[in-house]
């Protein structure tokens, strides 16, 4: 997504991004207070001086760090100067906060001066009644072109291409390509590639700029395009079509549909986005905490971390009844109930770096059916290895700190077997989801977890039952 340079306040020189930022890239709290001042006393002059300049980056951060009111106030006092582009850099709450407290019209007036993507990014939050309703008051062609787009399911190619392309017949020529480049003002105003099309718009193929430049005037187009190996379908999953990018090192990408036929483009920008947005989601879904945002109320925040907290309380329940069945070897030896949680929270934590990199690796693709057996056997080595290390570690304090040699061996061997299981299920729970369809990023952790805290208390009050029973 591409936004306007940025300005110094009333000249045309470009204003260095970290102007408006601390040296530790937050925005200055002079410069707050000088947008809250001007904003509180609606002065129009100076908030399109020094807010109307900035990239839609920074522009995004600071409507991120304005309170609710000061936001909606801004965008109301900057009119027509707002860059609605600004509105894909923050949170879906704040997004919708602001575009639900503007007239349609005026959203559709502002779409049609952004990307066809950015303006899809914006228009695909809202109610379907505000759609239509904005969508209507467009332009018969850019309609078209955004009801398709937003036709397509989320998260999928098809969503996030630009419809705006340079597309020309197989059979032109390079100068009849380059006059038609600088006579046409509908084409975007950033583009790498010329794509090649058939009078159905079947996609034949590409030709990258610098051959055009490079190629004669009566060369025909035909003669110099190359086949699109990687054109991506429309109804490709978004984070398909990154690995695409990187898999390729490409810079832009067609998009065609089940007919072949070129309908977008994917550009290197907005697979950044998506790289980003898919790695917080995994990450956030580690934690359990589904897609929240920083932005979101309480009652949202609370509604998506209350699921997993059910499973983890069950999973919790479940290890609870495990120390349960050792209840009469815990009342006779008190040092195992001071013990225990050692062992399970290092084999928790032992688990969780296992899981982490496992679960990477399947969303990298570096994990798969051909080096899951030596990646499961690295992992069991460094589990015992590891096990290994902290046994002698904890036998020797738990030895000295109890006066009972007995007792440190026990929970050394606890110790060596727990964080082998750990290893071990921190790879193959994350594997088998993966297999059975599930996201491991969203579900290995509550299972993970539960084995860790089973295996750990059995171990170590099982052997102590049996060991001090057996005297």
């Amino acid at each position: 997504m591409e936004g306007q340079d940025k300005h110094s306040p009333g000249s045309g020189a470009p204003q260095p991004a970290a102007d408006i930022y601390d040296a530790d890239g937050v925005i200055r709290a002079s410069f707050l207070a000088q947008v809250g001042a001007a904003i509180a006393d609606r002065d129009t002059l100076t908030l399109k001086q020094e807010v109307g300049s900035l990239h839609q980056s920074e522009l995004g951060d600071l409507l991120e760090v304005l309170l609710p009111e000061q936001r909606r106030a801004l965008v109301d006092l900057m009119g027509s100067d707002f860059d609605f582009s600004a509105l894909t850099e923050v949170d879906e709450a704040i997004r919708l906060d602001i575009v639900d407290n503007l007239p349609n019209a005026q959203i559709a007036q502002a779409v049609q001066e952004l990307d066809s993507d950015d303006a899809v990014y914006i228009l695909e939050d809202l109610d379907q009644e505000d759609q239509d309703e904005i969508l209507a008051q467009l332009p018969f062609t850019e309609r078209i072109r955004l009801r398709r787009s937003l036709d397509y399911p989320e998260e999928t190619a098809g969503r996030r291409m630009q419809t705006e392309f340079v597309a020309v017949p197989p059979f032109w020529t390079i100068g009849q390509t380059i006059d038609y480049m600088r006579d046409d003002k509908n084409l975007p105003d950033r583009f790498s590639q010329i794509f090649v099309i058939d009078p159905t718009f079947k996609l034949l193929g590409a030709v990258d700029l610098d051959r055009v430049l490079r190629s004669k005037r009566t060369v025909k187009v035909e003669d110099v395009m190359h086949e699109t190996r990687h054109a991506i379908p429309a109804s490709m999953d978004q984070e398909e079509a990154a690995y695409e990018f990187e898999q390729y090192d490409l810079l832009s990408a067609a998009v065609v549909d089940e007919n072949e036929r070129l309908v977008g483009v994917l550009t290197i920008d907005d697979v950044v986005d998506v790289i980003q947005q898919e790695a917080e989601e995994d990450l956030l879904r580690m934690g359990g905490v589904g897609d929240e945002e920083l932005s979101d109320s309480v009652l949202s925040a609370s509604r998506s971390r209350v699921p997993w907290l059910l499973v983890n309380l069950v999973t919790a329940f479940i290890a609870a009844s495990v120390i349960g069945l050792f209840e009469g070897t815990i009342e006779k030896i008190v040092a195992l109930a001071v013990l225990m949680p050692i062992v399970a929270g290092m084999g928790g934590n032992a688990a969780s770096q296992t899981m982490t990199v496992t679960v990477r690796a399947l969303a990298t693709r570096d994990l798969d059916i051909y080096n899951a057996g030596r990646i499961i056997r690295r992992e069991m080595g460094v589990g015992l290895l590891n096990g290994l290390i902290f046994a002698c570690l904890i036998g020797i304090v738990a030895a000295g700190w109890f006066q009972d040699p007995t007792l440190g061996g026990i929970i050394a061997a606890a110790m060596v077997i727990n964080m082998f299981v750990a290893a071990l299920g921190g790879i193959l729970i994350p594997l088998l989801l993966d297999r059975l369809g599930a996201d491991p990023a969203v579900a290995s952790a509550v299972f993970v977890t539960a084995v860790t805290d089973v295996v750990g208390f059995f171990a170590f009050l099982g052997l102590a039952t049996w060991w001090f029973g057996a005297l």
